[in-house]
């Protein structure tokens, strides 16, 4: 998966986590969960955008350990999500599934900068 098919496919995640978070309960619990959700599952394509921006390899290195983190929270709220009930896990599974794969992919992608580093 090359640079742009990946950037596309972190907007794509964006969108869906929006329409994820629409959808859930208009609780004091729900709204607190969407927020957090929100938040990290949309800074996830925000932050792999900065990263190709990056200006040197460790800038890029860095950028894409935040991508890594706030993917690592959004599969934890999907995943709170799921095990409180908020919504069926029908609903929510395949895009905790997209979240592990973009995951892994940014692992891969930050291991393999940091040994052509070394």
């Amino acid at each position: 998966m090359d640079k742009n098919e990946l950037r596309k496919r972190t907007k794509e995640y964006a969108l869906r986590i929006i329409k994820l978070v629409s959808a859930l309960p208009k609780t004091s619990t729900g709204r607190a969960i969407g927020n957090q959700l929100v938040r990290s599952g949309t800074s996830v394509g925000a932050n792999y955008r900065a990263a190709l921006r990056a200006r040197s390899r460790a800038e890029f290195a860095s950028k894409l350990g935040i991508v890594v983190e706030e993917a690592d929270e959004s599969a934890f709220w999907l995943e709170v999500i799921i095990d409180g009930g908020l919504l069926k896990p029908a609903l929510v599974e395949p895009l905790l599934e997209e979240t592990n794969h973009i995951l892994a992919i940014m692992i891969n992608t930050c291991r393999s900068v940091r040994k052509v580093k070394s």
